[in-house]
């Protein structure tokens, strides 16, 4: 019976001569048997320093168990000779459990035929090394297209490698919080890069990717996600969805074909790092004013004049019922699912619009850009353009010809 931990071995009679114990546990194997040669039941402990292991035997021999933080995978052994203590830690808790009830059984002289042992022989190297988090590979020689990655690894990087998608391999490691796959040939993302549910930095810079899908935003990179490059891709458009990943604290989208942000982009309440430099932006969604970041690079994007006189009236009066209705679901923030409406109608109600005076319109509506500084939304700003501007034009609607005519007064008065 073999059992994997961490164990520290420290003998009692140290502190009488002055001396202090091992200190940290070590990576190792705990097994139950008999020695080749037979003569009772033996405890071997082995670690990647001696790998044969230091023997112990059980009969009569144990003077104590401490099994107080057994279900944190803890435990200690103490023996009468020699007098050491064997602290267990790091186990799998079922199988702690059930190699301590052996060990009882064997300190008793219980049968040797009724006990889960095993022949004492030395582990191999890799049950006794330190579990492998880290992996970097920068070339694809180094890829291994053969084997596959070790399922302790928390980060990971696999750049430069010709990678034209994520391999299984990868969207296994269970345990894996930050994920770079930068200079590939990836086109498209799996959904299930969204069962990744440690997942706190994936950076995809440097690929051919043309989307990022909706699904993942709602997968459970929501709850994890902290930090995300999609900068050199070839990305037009990002999904209303996006803005599902609430605990985005990072996100660079340098260098693509973006022509919008996502409209409800100021719902990243956690975002204070945003690069969106040399993309196609003719200017900024309404909900940009809500944010409050701490970085903002805007620079190359050909942001449109605002011109807050010439409205774009997409209004219709009377409005219709179902513009009435959406408009009070949205304002009375009553629940709305695809279980109780159709789903081309839970879409609409998704993207509603919020008029300056906090109400909702879908789709009739005024529009218009004016100017925004954005020192109003970020402590530090790159220059939009080589001018010098640190402004740029931020769309706004407005739900009827009296919130806009409200708004345009305030503007002619601001401008004499």
């Amino acid at each position: 019976m073999r059992l994997p931990c961490e164990v520290s071995v420290s003998s009692r009679l140290l502190p009488s001569a002055g001396l202090r114990g091992p200190g940290r546990g070590a990576r190792a194997v705990v097994a139950l048997g008999k020695p080749p040669g037979g003569g009772g039941v033996w405890l071997q402990v082995s670690t990647a320093r001696h790998r044969p292991g230091a023997k112990y035997q059980l009969r009569e021999n144990i003077e104590q168990l401490f099994t107080k933080f057994v279900e944190e995978g803890k435990a200690t052994v103490r023996l009468k000779e020699p007098a050491v203590d064997i602290c267990l830690s790091k186990a799998n808790v079922g199988h702690l459990k059930t190699f301590l009830s052996a060990m009882k059984l064997a300190d008793r002289g219980t049968s040797e035929e009724s006990l889960p042992l095993s022949t004492l022989a030395p582990p191999k190297a890799s049950e006794v090394e330190k579990p492998k988090t880290k992996m970097t590979i920068t070339s694809r020689k180094d890829y291994p297209f053969a084997q596959s990655f070790p399922y302790t690894l928390e980060q990971l990087q696999a750049s430069y490698c010709k990678l034209p998608r994520i391999d299984t391999c990868i969207l296994g490691l269970k345990r894996l919080r930050k994920l770079d796959l930068s200079h590939n040939l990836i086109r498209k993302l799996p959904v299930t890069i969204g069962d990744l549910v440690s997942l706190q930095e994936l950076s995809l810079q440097g690929n051919l990717l043309e989307s990022f899908g909706a699904a993942l935003c709602n997968s459970t990179l929501r709850k994890s996600l902290q930090s995300l490059d999609l900068s050199q891709n070839k990305i037009k458009a990002l999904p209303a969805q996006f803005c599902q990943l609430r605990e985005l604290i990072h996100l660079k989208l340098d260098d693509n074909d973006l022509i919008r942000l996502p409209f409800k982009i100021g719902q990243l309440s956690q975002l204070r790092f945003l690069s969106v430099a040399r993309n196609k932006l003719p200017f900024l969604p309404n909900s940009f004013g809500k944010l409050s970041l701490e970085s903002l690079d805007l620079f190359g994007n050909p942001f449109e004049q605002p011109n807050p006189l010439a409205p774009d009236i997409q209004l219709k009066i009377p409005l219709t019922l179902w513009e009435h209705s959406a408009r009070a679901t949205i304002n009375y923030r009553l629940p709305y699912s695809c279980h109780v409406l159709p789903s081309h109608l839970c879409h609409d109600l998704d993207m509603s619009k919020s008029c300056h005076c906090g109400q909702a319109c879908l789709s009739s509506f005024i529009q218009t850009t004016v100017t925004m500084n954005l020192h109003s939304v970020a402590h530090t700003v790159v220059l939009v353009d080589n001018m010098g501007s640190t402004e740029a034009p931020l769309l706004r609607y407005f739900c009827s010809l009296t919130c806009y005519s409200q708004f345009l007064d305030r503007h002619l008065q601001s401008i004499r």
